[in-house]
C-alpha cells in the first residue's frame, strides 16, 4: 500500500501527499523503511530551524534582554527596584553586625551611590575564576554571592546572587569603590561589560566598606524615566526603621528637589524602629486604644527574629505593612497570616476571661485588622519569595513563627489595661456585626434596590445576580441613558442616568453631601457603602464604568465623578473596580468604510493613515452620547469585544501628590485653580490639554 500510494503522488502531480499527525508524508519510505539509502529532504520548516538557530546568552545579557524577569519590567516601580537591591545589600552588611552607618546620594546627573562602613566587597582573586576578582566575579555574574551561606549572613535579603548584578547589567554606568585591609580599590562597568581591571587606588588605613555608584540605563528604562527623590527618600527612611542598630544619612542635589517633602540632608536612626514608624504613620488619627501594642522577640538580624507595632484607629481604615529581612513585602504572605491569627485568637481568648465569648464568636481576622495600623518586621533564614521582586513572603515556617512570637505579648498587653482592652473589643464586635447585617442587606434581591431608587431615568439593572461579570454604566443624562439600556447586554450591563453635573464633594460639607440625592442613590445602587464602612465583599458589580460625553463637559462630569470615588470609596479604586469609557467624537464615512475617532488628534491621524489624500471623507461631530444610535454606542464602546476602557487607579508611591493634586483641582481654592491653568496655558493654546 505504501509503495501504490508512491506511485500515485508521481503519476498524478495535482493529488498532494498524504501526511500523517505529525505533518509528515504516510508510507514506509516516508518513515525511512523504503528502499534502501533513500533519505527524506527536510521540510523548508526544518530547514529554517537548525543548531545555528539556538542562541546561548552569556554572562548579564539575558538581564538585559528580559528584564522583566529579574525585576517585574521596565517601568518606574521596576526602575525603583535596582535601588532597593543596592541599598539591601548595605543593610544585610548592618544586620549582620559589621557596619553601622549607611549613607545615599543622589546626584543632579542622574547618580545613585550607597556606600556603608562594612567588611567591603571581596576583592580578592576568585578561586573558579583566577583571572577575575571576586568583586568583578560578583558584579558580573548571575547568582554569585555570600548569601548563599549561612555563616556570612545568617539572614539576608539577597538569596540569588542576582540583585547586584542585575543593577549593573541595567545600569549605563556602574562604580564600585572598596575600602577593605587599609586599601582603596576601584572598578567600573557600563551596561554590565568592565571597563578595565580592578584598579588600587593607594592606602586608606582609616576606612573601610563600600560604595556603589550607579545611573540606569535610558535604552532600558526610557531617557523620561529617572529616580524620584520622595521615592528614595522613603525607601532610605523605612530601613532605618528597621534597624534601630544602623544610622543612614541622605543627600540629595538641590537641583532635583521640589517643594518642602524631601529634605537636601537628614540623618535617620530610630531606636525604637516600627513603633517610631507607625506613631509617624498614623499621627492624628484617634486611637480605639490608647498605646501602641509593640514589642520584638529574637535578636534582629537573627533568624526566627520578629518585630511588631499594632494601633487601631477609629476615623481611618486600616492598613498592614509587612516586610521580611528590611525586604517590603506588598502583597503580604505567610508571616502577615501568623499576625492575624495571633490578633485574633488573642482577642477571643480576651472575650473569654471577661465573660463575652459569645458575643466575640463571629470576629474574624477581617475584624479584628479593620482600623489596624500594623507594622510586621520577620527576619528569617533562607526565606522563599515569590519572585525575584520578593513582593510575597511563601516560607511556611514564617506564620508559626510569628504567631508564637505575637500571641502572648498580646495576652499580656490586653491584660494589663482591662477596661481599654474592653474597649477594643467593643471596637472589633461592632465591626463584625456591622458585617453581618450587610451580607444579610445584600442577600436583597435586586429588583427590591431598584424599587427603592427614585431617579429621572432610574436604575435600568442586570438580570445577572452575582457581582461577577457584571457592570454599571455611570451616564449623563436621561437622553445618554436611553440609548445605553438599548445599547446594553441585560444580562450583564446596568445602566444608571445622572441628572447633569453632580456635587463636588471635595468642596462641600458633609452636610450637602448627605442631602444629596443624586449621591445617595448611587451609593445605594452600588451597595458597598463609603469611607470606613466600605465593603468589597457588597459591591453589587465588579466594573464601575463612567460614560460621559467625549467634550469638555463629559470631562468635567468625569473628574467629579472620581473625586466622589477617591474621597468617598477610595478601595473601590485600589481593588481595580472604577474605569473610564472612551466613546468617540467623530465618526468618519467614506463609501463602505467607517472609522471613529475619540479626538481631533486621533481624527487627523485616521484621515491621514486610513484614507487617500483625495478622497472626500464625511465627517460627522456626536454632540453627545444621546445623539448616537443604540447600536453605535454599541459597537464602540459598550461592547467588550471592541470597547477602550481606561481603568482609574492611583500610584501607590505617589499618594500624597494625588491627594495635594485632588485638593488643589477640586478644593474650595479657586486661585489654585486659576494657577494651575496659568502654569499650563501654553498646552491650553496648542490644544493638548486632555483631561
Amino acid at each position: 500500500m505504501a509503495k501504490t500510494a508512491s506511485k500515485t503522488a508521481k503519476s498524478d502531480k495535482k493529488t498532494a501527499p498524504v501526511r500523517d499527525l505529525f505533518g509528515e508524508p504516510s508510507g514506509a519510505k516516508a518513515r525511512g523503511g523504503g528502499d534502501k539509502g533513500t533519505r527524506s529532504k527536510p521540510s523548508a520548516g526544518e530547514a529554517g530551524y537548525t543548531a545555528k538557530h539556538i542562541e546561548v546568552l552569556e554572562g548579564l545579557e539575558p538581564v538585559r534582554r528580559r528584564p522583566g524577569m529579574y525585576i517585574g519590567g521596565t517601568d518606574e516601580k521596576a526602575l525603583h527596584h535596582l535601588f532597593a537591591e543596592v541599598i539591601d545589600n548595605a543593610m544585610d552588611e548592618a544586620l549582620a553586625g559589621h557596619a553601622t552607618f549607611i549613607e545615599v546620594e543622589m546626584e543632579p546627573d542622574g547618580f545613585v551611590s550607597v556606600t556603608d562602613n562594612g567588611r567591603g566587597i571581596p576583592v580578592d582573586r576568585h578561586p573558579k575564576f583566577k583571572d577575575k576578582s571576586a568583586l568583578e566575579v560578583i558584579m558580573c555574574t548571575l547568582h554569585a554571592g555570600g548569601k548563599f551561606d549561612s555563616e556570612v549572613y545568617e539572614t539576608s535579603g539577597g538569596l540569588h546572587g542576582v540583585g547586584v548584578s542585575v543593577a549593573n547589567a541595567l545600569s549605563e554606568r556602574l562604580e564600585v569603590d572598596v575600602w577593605r585591609e587599609q586599601q582603596h580599590h576601584h572598578m567600573a562597568f557600563e551596561r554590565g561589560k568592565p571597563k578595565g581591571k580592578l584598579q588600587k587606588l593607594g592606602r586608606a588605613p582609616n576606612k573601610r566598606g563600600t560604595r556603589v555608584r550607579f545611573r540606569p540605563d535610558p535604552e532600558i528604562f526610557g531617557a523620561k524615566v529617572h529616580f524620584k527623590p520622595e521615592r528614595i527618600f522613603k525607601m532610605t527612611r523605612s530601613k532605618a526603621y528597621l534597624f534601630g542598630g544602623v544610622k543612614i544619612r541622605w543627600i540629595c542635589a538641590k537641583a532635583l528637589l521640589h517643594g518642602d517633602e524631601v529634605p537636601e540632608k537628614a540623618e535617620f536612626h530610630f531606636e525604637e524602629g516600627l513603633k517610631d514608624y507607625l506613631a509617624a504613620t498614623i499621627n492624628g488619627s484617634t486611637l480605639v486604644h490608647p498605646d501602641i501594642f509593640t514589642g520584638s522577640a529574637g535578636k534582629v538580624g537573627k533568624h526566627g527574629a520578629v518585630q511588631w507595632a499594632v494601633a487601631w484607629t477609629a476615623d481611618a481604615d486600616g492598613f498592614l505593612n509587612s516586610y521580611c529581612n528590611t525586604i517590603p513585602t506588598p502583597d503580604g504572605g505567610t508571616h502577615e497570616s501568623g499576625l492575624r491569627t495571633a490578633l485574633l485568637r488573642g482577642l477571643k481568648d480576651h472575650a473569654e476571661r471577661v465573660g463575652q465569648g459569645k458575643r466575640a464568636g463571629p470576629i474574624t481576622s477581617e475584624d479584628v485588622m479593620t482600623g489596624a495600623g500594623c507594622m510586621l518586621s520577620v527576619f528569617v533564614r533562607e526565606p522563599e519569595f515569590q519572585g525575584q521582586t520578593k513582593d510575597r513572603l511563601a516560607t511556611a515556617e514564617a506564620q508559626r513563627i510569628v504567631e508564637n512570637a505575637i500571641k502572648d505579648p498580646f495576652d499580656h498587653w490586653l491584660a494589663g489595661n482591662p477596661a481599654q482592652a474592653n474597649k477594643l473589643l467593643d471596637f472589633v464586635a461592632d465591626r463584625a456585626e456591622e458585617r453581618i447585617r450587610r451580607r444579610q442587606e445584600k442577600d436583597i434581591s435586586r429588583k427590591n434596590a431598584t424599587r427603592k431608587l427614585r431617579l429621572p431615568g432610574k436604575l435600568a439593572d442586570c438580570t445577572n445576580g452575582a457581582a461577577a461579570g457584571s457592570e454599571i454604566f455611570i451616564v449623563e443624562g436621561d437622553s445618554a441613558g436611553g440609548s445605553a439600556k438599548q445599547a446594553r447586554d441585560r444580562a450583564s450591563q446596568a445602566i444608571l442616568p445622572l441628572r447633569g453635573k453632580i456635587l463636588n464633594v471635595q468642596s462641600a460639607g458633609k452636610d450637602k453631601l448627605a442631602q444629596n440625592a443624586q449621591l445617595a442613590d448611587l451609593v445605594q445602587a452600588l451597595g458597598c457603602g463609603t469611607g470606613t464602612h466600605y465593603r468589597d465583599d457588597d459591591l453589587r458589580y465588579d466594573k464601575v464604568i463612567v460614560m460621559t460625553d467625549a467634550d469638555v463637559d463629559g470631562a468635567h462630569i468625569a473628574s467629579l465623578l472620581i473625586t466622589f470615588f477617591y474621597t468617598q470609596m477610595p478601595r473601590l479604586i485600589e481593588r481595580g473596580h472604577l474605569y473610564l469609557a472612551v466613546p468617540p467624537l467623530y465618526r468618519l464615512t467614506h463609501g463602505a468604510k467607517t472609522l471613529y475617532a475619540r479626538d481631533d488628534r486621533h481624527k487627523d491621524e485616521l484621515l491621514k493613515k486610513e484614507f487617500h489624500a483625495n478622497a472626500k471623507v464625511e465627517v460627522g461631530r456626536f454632540k453627545g452620547l444621546g445623539e448616537m444610535m443604540a447600536s453605535q454606542l454599541k459597537e464602540t464602546t459598550m461592547d467588550p469585544k471592541k470597547r477602550t476602557l481606561l481603568r482609574v487607579r492611583v500610584v501607590e508611591d505617589d499618594r500624597k501628590a494625588t491627594a495635594k493634586s485632588v485638593e488643589r483641582l477640586m478644593g474650595t481654592k479657586a486661585e489654585a485653580r486659576f494657577e494651575f491653568i496659568q502654569e499650563r496655558a501654553e498646552f491650553a493654546d496648542e490644544e493638548l490639554l486632555d483631561v
